[in-house]
């Protein structure tokens, strides 16, 4: 039972292996971004030869996607756990926000611009639809603005394949996506260093979106 659960010498010995290379490269990416990662400087950096490391990682590709997943699969537990503690739409808020500011360089990997060559494989999807799925769910909580469809609620009716069949009406889908949109526009601009100089509070401009969007 023991050797199930932590495996063998060698195989925890790749796994090691396996988190130095993920955290050398986590590193990197901070330093050069992730269009600059390079497994040859990693390998020099550990005192291994380049092929060495392409026996835990097969390619740049391989390792980008290992992060990204990682990523993703920390923002879901997080959202997961938040949901479970009983936050609503304005405690998810928060809880993205902290968890961007806690990590920029991890924040841009999967949401900032994308690495030239690089595809996310479908599982790498599969995990940003629980983040989302746990959006959706803040805001069918919510109780309904009264003011009726929009044109863009009767669109979504018939292109919900994003929401992974989540059954809530449409008028929560269009706040969850406005949700996403807007405050990781404030995101993406404050951890960019966009609002640099502009003399007002970041988070004031992020909780100002928040009520608004909780407000329709």
């Amino acid at each position: 039972m023991t050797q199930a659960r932590t495996g063998t010498p060698r195989e925890r010995y790749r796994s090691q292996v396996r988190a130095e290379i993920k955290e050398h490269a986590r590193e990197q990416i901070a330093t050069a971004g992730a269009s600059a990662l390079s497994l040859n400087a990693i390998a020099k950096r550990m005192g291994m030869s380049g092929p060495a490391l392409y026996r835990y990682f097969a390619g740049r590709d391989e390792l980008i996607t290992e992060l990204v997943r990682d990523a993703y699969r920390s923002l879901a537990d997080t959202f997961r756990a938040a949901a479970a503690s009983g936050a609503d739409l304005t405690g998810l808020a928060h809880t993205m926000r902290s968890w961007a500011l806690a990590d920029p360089q991890r924040y841009f990997l999967v949401f900032g611009t994308p690495v030239p060559g690089y595809h996310a494989p479908a599982d790498v999807t599969q995990i940003a639809s629980e983040t989302m799925a746990v959006i959706i769910d803040a805001c069918a909580a919510l109780p309904d603005g009264g003011d009726g469809p929009t044109a863009f609620d009767a669109h979504l009716d018939g292109h919900r394949q994003w929401a992974d069949g989540h059954p809530a009406p449409s008028a929560a889908l269009h706040r969850a996506l406005s949700f996403w949109t807007r405050l990781h526009g404030v995101l993406s601009l404050e951890l960019a260093g966009h609002f640099t100089g502009m003399s007002f509070d970041p988070a004031l401009l992020y909780a100002a979106e928040l009520d608004d969007l909780s407000a329709h």
